[in-house]
């Protein structure tokens, strides 16, 4: 499925992930500084040496934790030293679109009073509209689709806390959950800090591209995004809604942006309409057509998106008439825009691009030189969750 298996060799400017094949001798060769290894679960939640597994005489007694209504619970916290988050994973009984956007994951470094990453737990694990599949990429995955696990370095000066918050309703009896980390990384200056970002637009606004990332200063590199799309049907039937083109606005850009791509499946490496696929930096673990529900990512792994000023980066509302629509949009009256300037209605008895207004949602990734990044806070869970199911 993925096109070979990968390992992390850096997490500044450079090169981010390298196959295992050209760099196989760091597997086993020690560290020069001395780099402890630590996993913060339920059986040693704070990650302490010789304090794992104490409970019911080291007989499994600890191995989930209960997270209730409106309670928050750190994961993961270090201070007063360096280190990397190497790997997380989590697990929870109920896995429906509601409780995916309920649950909130936050993390924050070196003492930061913001949070780097704060989303919706299943869109920050590449769940895109809380739809589990099983998928698995070079960042995330779900081997059966009932589990979460995140592969993206994160690396620290100073210290770390991840935090959990259940926003739901009810309350979460088994949340099975397990940190890896190391302390002791040394860290240069050219190291930058991991961060996640999630908005939704329910419905975006008509010839406005759809913001993936707002902008943001400073320099680092864009990793890229998962992104998810419930098209209304009942307005464009099953007219096609992914003719928008990426556009990222780099190092002082206004109006136009230095780099775009040229369609939506186009930039996520497939071509004419998307199906369902997975792959190690592009895929579409959901592709449902008949509720028209799409969650799909891309990650500039091999691809590097550098910016050393500032960042923005949208995508347009853009969608195709085909032949099988026409007879609907006539029959029901519907008024489609041509994609462009103004509001010029187009001929629905041919073909062509139109502007439209959809439900799209996204988390986004990028490495910045510092560990806050001043966007907005996490929208409120009514609007995360609004009409979902």
């Amino acid at each position: 499925m993925n096109e070979c298996r990968m390992l992390v060799i850096t997490v500044g400017l450079g090169t981010l992930l390298m196959p295992l094949s050209l760099r196989a001798q760091e597997l086993f060769q020690m560290p020069e500084q001395k780099v402890e290894t630590r996993w913060a679960n339920a059986e040693n939640a704070a990650g302490e040496k010789s304090k794992a597994a104490q409970t019911n005489a080291g007989r499994k007694g600890s191995a989930y934790a209960e997270l209730k209504a409106g309670q928050s619970r750190v994961l993961a916290e270090a201070s007063g030293t360096s280190g990397t988050v190497r790997k997380i994973w989590i697990t929870i009984p109920d896995r429906s679109p509601k409780m995916l956007r309920s649950l909130r994951i936050d993390m924050y470094w070196d003492g930061a009073k913001t949070p780097a990453v704060s989303a919706p737990l299943g869109d920050f694990f590449g769940v895109g509209l809380g739809r589990t599949a099983v998928f698995e990429s070079a960042l995330f995955s779900s081997p059966e689709g009932r589990s979460f696990n995140c592969f993206v370095p994160m690396p620290f000066r100073t210290g770390m806390k991840i935090v959990v918050t259940n926003e739901n309703a009810n309350d979460v009896p088994l949340f099975f959950y397990q940190v890896d980390y190391t302390l002791g990384d040394r860290h240069g200056p050219e190291t930058l800090y991991f961060h996640a970002h999630f908005r939704r637009e329910n419905p975006t606004k008509m010839q406005q591209d759809y913001t993936i990332l707002p902008k943001v200063e400073g320099h680092g590199r864009y990793l890229g995004a998962n992104i998810g799309v419930r098209a209304d049907a009942k307005t464009y039937f099953n007219t096609w809604w992914g003719e928008g083109e990426v556009k990222i606005y780099l190092d002082g850009d206004k109006e136009w942006p230095t780099l775009a791509g040229t369609g939506t499946e186009d930039y996520i490496g497939t071509g004419w309409g998307e199906g369902r696929f997975v792959n190690s930096y592009q895929g579409a673990p959901v592709a449902d057509e008949k509720k028209q529900e799409w969650a799909f990512y891309r990650y500039h792994i091999v691809d590097p998106v550098y910016f050393y000023r500032d960042i923005r980066v949208t995508i347009q509302q853009i969608g195709y008439l085909v032949d099988e629509a026409r007879a609907a949009v006539q029959q029901n009256k519907r008024t489609l825009y041509k994609a462009g300037a103004g509001r010029v209605a187009m001929d629905t008895t041919k073909g062509g691009i139109f502007e439209r207004e959809d439900d799209w949602s996204s988390c986004v990734y990028f490495y910045l030189d510092r560990p806050e990044d001043g966007l907005e806070a996490l929208m409120g869970v009514a609007e995360r969750v609004k009409n979902l199911e």
